[in-house]
């Protein structure tokens, strides 16, 4: 099967098929960055802007250096630096940029559903590098990537999800790609941060962390998101910390191979202790350095798609 997919905007318009052939792509591409010369000649002559409305670290490194290892150019813009401040709207600014001929748009946009407006008015690729509270499909994508690689499969595997539920792109993406994947995932947070009706999506709510981390194969904790919160959803981040944040007492519970993810920033002594972020289970930085081959993946989908990745 070939990959006909000209936007990467979300999980749930990827077919399970799909997001094996991305994590296949993924895992060939990692090598890459092992080299004496972390470059290879694969999108020589393509242009990718990347358009980020929001702050971000390893998200606009990772797409940049994924970028520039397969020689592609690269051009970098910032709500900041952009005309939007000057009052020109996002469709107008997206069809200026299409005027430039670049072969990939990565957009990060405050608002949900930003880059499917945008994938519909130009001809350029579109990857959703996070919208609102939507969808953040490379970080599900290389989560996805990192437990297949130390677990060797996803299916069957039981996934905890712990934090804030409700303000997380990434919590509701990677709950869409592992249960596609065939894992069994489970969440659980303050009430006050749980969605409405979430349970549609194929997940379970455990009514308390221990019941959540229960057996568990994977634990992935979640920043608590106060730039999204309109109001106050839980007391102090002291109590916070003792029901809902992980430390290895409450570790013991999942199995003895457990791997622990988050998808950065963290925040240490709330969601995640240092001892367990710096642990032999911990897997974080392991997802930072997926992250580059992940979206040298997307990158090659969407743009150099049929081209084989120079060996020499």
């Amino acid at each position: 099967m070939r990959f006909e997919k000209k936007d990467i905007l979300d999980i749930e318009s990827l077919e399970p098929w799909e997001i094996s052939m991305i994590l296949d792509t993924a895992e060939g591409m990692k090598e890459i960055s092992e080299r004496p010369v972390k470059k290879v000649p694969t999108l020589r002559g393509k242009t990718i802007v990347l358009f980020f409305q929001e702050p971000s670290t390893r998200t606009k490194l990772s797409f940049d250096t994924a970028a520039k290892r397969l020689s592609a150019d690269t051009h970098s813009i910032s709500a900041g630096t952009s005309s939007i401040v000057k009052g020109e709207t996002l469709i107008d600014t997206a069809k200026n940029l299409e005027a430039m001929k670049p072969d990939v748009i990565v957009l990060r946009h405050p608002s949900s559903g930003a880059p499917h407006l945008i994938a519909k008015r130009v001809k350029a690729s579109i990857i959703n590098a996070g919208d609102g509270i939507h969808a953040h499909p490379s970080q599900a994508l290389l989560d996805m990537m990192s437990v297949r690689e130390r677990k060797g499969k996803i299916v069957g595997l039981k996934i905890s999800i712990i934090g804030d539920i409700s303000h997380s792109r990434v919590a509701r993406s990677d709950i869409t790609g592992f249960s596609k994947m065939g894992a069994a995932v489970s969440i659980c947070a303050p009430q006050t941060m749980i969605p409405k009706g979430i349970e549609k999506m194929g997940c379970t709510v455990s009514p308390n962390m221990d019941s959540c981390i229960e057996g568990a194969d994977v634990v992935m904790m979640l920043r608590i998101q106060k730039e999204r919160q309109g109001s106050i959803l839980f007391p102090t981040e002291r109590e916070y910390a003792t029901l809902f944040g992980l430390n290895r007492s409450r570790l013991k519970r999942a199995q003895k191979d457990v791997l622990v993810m988050h998808p950065g920033p963290m925040n240490r002594g709330v969601e995640i202790s240092s001892d367990v972020a710096d642990s032999d289970c911990s897997i974080i930085l392991e997802q930072v350095t997926n992250g580059v081959a992940l979206r040298m993946a997307l990158f090659y989908l969407v743009a150099g798609g049929n081209r084989h990745v120079d060996s020499h």
